[in-house]
C-alpha cells in the first residue's frame, strides 16, 4: 500500500467520515493492495493524499514494445482500432466519447476510463473484473464489440512481422505468446503516470502552488466528505463504492441498464449492485464526459451531482466553482511535459 504520513487527530476523522453519513460506506473499502512503487511521503502530514511518486524501472526494450502494441491496430479483428483508439494520450488518456466504441463503429455501454495513473488502482475496468493491467489488456481484444479478436489470429499477425519477432526474443525467452503481449502492453502502461501537477507540488510543501480558489475548493473537497473515497495516490481508485448513497441516481435517470450493475456483474452479491470502483480524479479536467455512463458533460455539473447523490449536499455555484477550480489542479505531466 502507498504510505503516506499520517497523524491520529485525521485518522480519528477520516474514521468518522467513513462511519457516517458522508458518502462512503466503510465496508466498500477494498483491502486488496495497491502496487507499491515507491515510499510517498508529503508535507502535508494532515492530508489522505499522497504526490504521484516516481515512476517504477521498467525494461526500456519491453517499454518500447508495449507502447508499439498499444498503438497497433492488427490487434483489432478488422484492423481498425487499437488499445489508443479509447485511451488517447492527447485527450487526457480517455476517447472524448460517452461511451467507448469498437469496431465497426460499435458503441459500447460504458464510458473509457482514463489509462493514466491506471497502475496504481486496485483493480481494473468501472467493476473490477481485471485484477491486474496484464489481465485488463487481454479484455477488450477479445470482446466481440470492442477489438473483436482471438489469440491465434493474433499471434499469427504479429508473427509475420519480423520487428516484432525481433523485439519480443529480445525481451522474452518464449517470443510472441498471448501472455506476452499482454505483459508488454501492462509494463508500457505502468510508464502512463502523471506526476507534477501543481497538487503534487502543493503536497511537497510548495505553499505557492495552488490559488486561493483552489485552497478553497480543496477545504470543501475534505471538509464535505469527498476525500473519504476520493483519496491516496489517486485521489480514487482504491475502492469500490455505490452510485447514489444519499439519493436513487437510477430512478432519477430514468433506467437501469445492465451495465448500471456495477461489481454486482463480476460478484453476483447484492450488495454490489450499483457499485463501481471510484475513478481517479487525476487529469480530471481533461477526461469529460463524465460518470461511468458518460452522461454527465461537465466538471461543474459532475460535481454538484456527487455532492447531491454522494454526500448529501446540495452545493452552491460558488462552492461548486471552487471545487472544479481544484480539481484543476490534478492535471499533471506526462514526460516531463504539460497534459
Amino acid at each position: 500500500m502507498f504510505r503516506y504520513r499520517s497523524s491520529p487527530a485525521w485518522l480519528a476523522a477520516v474514521s468518522v467520515i467513513l462511519a457516517g453519513s458522508a458518502g462512503c460506506d466503510h465496508a466498500s473499502v477494498s483491502s486488496e493492495p495497491v502496487p507499491s512503487y515507491a515510499e510517498v511521503t508529503t508535507e502535508h502530514p494532515g492530508d489522505p493524499f499522497a504526490p504521484i511518486p516516481a515512476r517504477p524501472a521498467a525494461a526500456p526494450a519491453k517499454v518500447a514494445l508495449g507502447e508499439r502494441l498499444f498503438q497497433e491496430r492488427r490487434l483489432s479483428r478488422d484492423n481498425s482500432t487499437s488499445c489508443a483508439s479509447c485511451h488517447d494520450l492527447q485527450r487526457g488518456g480517455t476517447d472524448g466519447r460517452a461511451h467507448a466504441r469498437g469496431i465497426r463503429g460499435q458503441e459500447g455501454a460504458m464510458n473509457a476510463p482514463t489509462v493514466f495513473n491506471a497502475a496504481f488502482n486496485v483493480r481494473q475496468f468501472w467493476d473490477g473484473r481485471a485484477s491486474t493491467l496484464a489481465e485488463q489488456a487481454g479484455g477488450p481484444l477479445t470482446n466481440p464489440g470492442e477489438m473483436g479478436n482471438d489469440w491465434p489470429t493474433v499471434i499469427d499477425r504479429i508473427g509475420e512481422d519480423a520487428t516484432y519477432q525481433a523485439a519480443f526474443r529480445a525481451s522474452y525467452e518464449d517470443g510472441i505468446t498471448a501472455a506476452n503481449v499482454r505483459d508488454a502492453i501492462a509494463t508500457y502502461e505502468t510508464t502512463l503516470t502523471t506526476p507534477d501537477s501543481r497538487f503534487d507540488r502543493h503536497l511537497r510543501g510548495d505553499r505557492g502552488a495552488l490559488t486561493r480558489e483552489e485552497r478553497r475548493g480543496l477545504e470543501l473537497f475534505k471538509g464535505y466528505g469527498c476525500v473519504s473515497c476520493h483519496q491516496g495516490v489517486n485521489l480514487g481508485g482504491n475502492m469500490f463504492q455505490k452510485v447514489g448513497v444519499m439519493a436513487d441516481f437510477f430512478k432519477d435517470r430514468g433506467r437501469d441498464t445492465p451495465a448500471d450493475q456495477g461489481r454486482f456483474n463480476v460478484t453476483g452479491d447484492p450488495e454490489d449492485r450499483h457499485r463501481f470502483k471510484v475513478p481517479t480524479l487525476r487529469n480530471v479536467a481533461l477526461t469529460a464526459p463524465y460518470f461511468h455512463d458518460g452522461s454527465v458533460a461537465t466538471l461543474d455539473e459532475a460535481v454538484r451531482l456527487m455532492g447531491r447523490y454522494q454526500v448529501g449536499r446540495t452545493l452552491s455555484p460558488e462552492e461548486v466553482a471552487s471545487i472544479s477550480s481544484f480539481l484543476g489542479s490534478l492535471t499533471g505531466e506526462y514526460r516531463g511535459k504539460a497534459l
